[in-house]
């Protein structure tokens, strides 16, 4: 595994630990370039997460243009808590 892919990986599972106490799961995908797909067991609403360098840094993206510090992943686990927080549309 690369450099990169570590300091990738390393942030996700920062973000990983921390979706436990909200009620959320997490697996990673793709050993090599790793994702963390990220679901709500109760509501069955997922996306996936990536962790991408930036200029000061690393940001946490995920889906409906959702980012966050990588270097503090409460915060986006709580804001992906919400997105995945809603019961699906009947």
């Amino acid at each position: 595994m690369s450099t990169y892919a570590r300091q990738r990986r390393t942030h996700l599972e920062a973000l990983a630990g921390q979706l436990p106490s909200r009620g959320l799961a997490g697996r990673f995908l793709i050993k090599d370039n790793p994702i963390l797909w990220v679901w709500n067991p109760r509501t069955g609403r997922q996306t996936v997460v990536f962790a991408t360098p930036v200029k000061d840094g690393w940001l946490l993206l995920w889906a409906r243009g959702g980012q966050g510090d990588a270097e503090h992943p409460g915060p986006a686990a709580e804001a992906i808590k919400s997105l995945l927080g809603t019961e699906p549309e009947p």
